[in-house]
């Protein structure tokens, strides 16, 4: 998973970074609308968390046309205002949560995670296929019960997968999720990551494989 984080404080900007990161969560910074609008064009990102005291523009006129271009990313609202009335325009906005700083980072994850179960349609708290199972909340893997260790990029290539089983997900996605526009990407990095992920899993006996779509990308299957 790749997060967008549009905020114009520096000092707030790296405390969520750094905590996602101990989540095994990747993210990208915009300080301004500007940018943030660039960035979106370019990257696909799971989710977006947005400022709307920005120096250049309102988020809520950036959040305005993100929704009139019909784009469905899950967009939260981390912000200082916190009157209902400017609750209830930034929901109606399009926003699909709001938060009022200061705040707790284990709410802003918790309504986070939320918000993502209920764009892919999925309520309950893991994520699982066959004897695979994720906790988006904990960033556990487990195979038939068991904990699994992976390095950070291997869980998010999972999580990529598992949150969209059964659907092909096009290599370009995959190189947004896993290294976005601020990590240098290799010729065969994304090569790399899906095969030791794959290997890993058949050695602890999943019923799930990792399949290459040839020229399109990759898909994870239930095989049992």
């Amino acid at each position: 998973m790749r997060l967008l984080i549009v905020e114009d404080s520096a000092d707030i900007a790296e405390a969520l970074i750094d905590g996602f990161a101990r989540r095994a969560i990747s993210c990208d910074h915009a300080a301004t609308a500007g940018d943030a609008e660039l960035m979106l064009g370019a990257v696909h990102y799971s989710a977006a968390i947005l400022d709307l005291g920005l120096p250049d523009e309102d988020g809520l006129k950036l959040l305005g046309r993100i929704r009139a271009r019909g784009e469905a990313i899950p967009i939260l609202i981390l912000t200082a205002r916190g009157d209902i009335e400017q609750r209830i325009a930034g929901l109606n906005a399009g926003a699909d949560d709001y938060l009022v700083k200061p705040f707790d980072f284990g709410e802003l994850d918790a309504r986070l995670q939320a918000v993502l179960r209920r764009h892919d349609g999925n309520l309950g708290s893991a994520l699982t296929i066959g004897n695979l199972a994720f906790d988006p909340a904990t960033r556990q893997v487990k195979v038939d019960g068991r904990d699994v260790t992976l390095s950070q990029r291997e869980i998010e290539l999972l999580e990529l997968l598992i949150r969209r089983a059964g659907r092909v997900i096009p290599k370009r996605i995959v190189e947004d999720q896993l290294f976005g526009l601020t990590e240098e990407l290799g010729s065969n990095a994304i090569e790399v990551y899906v095969h030791r992920l794959r290997r890993r899993l058949e050695a602890l006996g999943s019923t799930v494989r990792i399949e290459t779509v040839r020229g399109v990308g990759y898909m994870l299957r239930h095989i049992a």
